[in-house]
């Protein structure tokens, strides 16, 4: 007689400040290569975090480490308080929901269909809450009018939002967002991220890696500056955001100002056109 595994149990509401993601002394290799050296950075309840920096500089490896996708050379990675190898893979389907660069399917499924597997982790627990999970992710991420497309006919900023209804209706508390607005028009960015803001005000933690450093200064409660696989500065862009730093971390000349009407931080290369 062969036994049943015990359903994964989801977990405990989350509340502001309490930290559902960590890594601690964090290196990793990838290629013969260390991308990550000594990495310690935290997410928490009711916060965006971003990840900025060059290309190369480690953010979606940093991103899959803390997804529990890459094992760690050395150092720990923690979620919700427990080393991230210690959950079996129901369990952290039901905790962490991540969004990778690209997304791509060998099958010509629906709209809706690929937004409802972000639902498997649930095991049809109650259909009805499946349902609204599904209509609440599509709307806020505007793709409810093509609902019954398939999924190979949108368009690349379709394709993404699509992926991301999928991670939204997954419902964990813990968002690991690889550039999601990489694809996307000025409108669609906006949305995102004020998506990201709107799930981090309900309670949940929500990392997103970024390049465009005007909406991480927008948007992120605390950014996380990487370099050279080392965090170069981590907190509040007021305070980690200026044109030295920025100037040294991209090896491009970068001004930090406050906007004339709304005092709002603006970030952007220096020009001589």
């Amino acid at each position: 007689m062969r036994l049943l595994r015990p359903r994964p149990t989801p977990p405990p509401p989350s509340t502001p400040g309490d930290v559902l993601a960590e890594a601690e002394g964090l290196w990793l290799r990838l290629g013969g290569r260390e991308v990550l050296q000594g990495v310690d950075v935290t997410a928490r309840a009711g916060e965006v975090l971003a990840l900025v920096g060059p290309n190369g500089a480690g953010k979606s490896t940093l991103l899959g480490a803390l997804a529990a996708d890459l094992p760690p050379a050395g150092g720990t990675v923690r979620i919700l308080g427990r080393p991230a190898a210690e959950w079996s893979t129901p369990e952290l389907a039901l905790r962490r929901a991540v969004l990778p660069q690209s997304a791509t399917l060998s099958f010509p499924f629906a709209v809706e269909e690929v937004v409802r597997m972000g639902r498997a982790p649930w095991v049809a627990v109650n259909p009805d809450d499946d349902d609204r999970a599904v209509a609440e992710a599509m709307a806020a991420t505007e793709v409810t009018r093509f609902a019954a497309r398939p999924f190979s006919a949108l368009s690349g900023g379709e394709r993404a939002r699509v992926a991301l209804a999928r991670v939204l209706a997954q419902r964990a508390p813990l968002l690991l967002l690889d550039e999601p607005t990489a694809a996307l028009d000025l409108k669609h960015q906006e949305l995102v991220l004020r998506v990201c803001r709107e799930r981090a005000r309900a309670g949940d933690a929500v990392v997103v890696v970024l390049h465009d450093l005007g909406l991480a200064a927008a948007y992120a409660h605390r950014v996380a500056i990487l370099h050279a696989g080392r965090v170069a500065a981590d907190g509040p862009p007021q305070e980690v955001f200026s044109g030295r730093l920025l100037t040294e971390v991209y090896d491009q000349p970068v001004e930090v100002l406050p906007h004339p009407r709304t005092g709002a931080l603006l970030v952007t290369p220096e020009r001589n056109l």
